[in-house]
């Protein structure tokens, strides 16, 4: 039986660094954004529960679908199992791209 495909997904949200899993990752037809789907959290046999899971599983409980900019996605990676999906502070070293780096076309031909 094949394994299905499952990508960690790490962006920055708010300040925070985003790190979740999912099944399905793909150029969005809206321009400029990744669409996420199926997004899943690791289920635990045991008592111990993660708050830092809990709260992304709760934030992310209703959604279909997410569209993430791509300027705000730090990587994608194809993993062979899922771990444990997070939010960490954003680190000082890595650093969101500023500012829209998508114009229209009539800021590019003001300069």
């Amino acid at each position: 039986m094949a394994s299905e495909e499952i990508f960690k997904v790490i962006f920055h949200n708010q300040g925070k660094v985003y790190e979740v899993f999912a099944r399905e990752v793909y150029q969005s037809d809206m321009y400029g954004f990744i669409t996420i789907e199926q997004i899943t959290f690791s289920e635990r046999d045991s008592v111990v529960v993660d708050p830092g899971e809990e709260k992304l599983k709760a934030e992310f409980d209703s959604v279909k679908r997410c569209y993430i900019p791509m300027h705000s996605i730090i990587r994608i990676d194809e993993v062979e199992k899922q771990g444990v999906s997070k939010i960490t502070n954003a680190d000082s070293k890595v650093m969101q791209f500023p500012g829209a780096i998508y114009t229209s076309g009539s800021d590019v031909d003001k300069a």
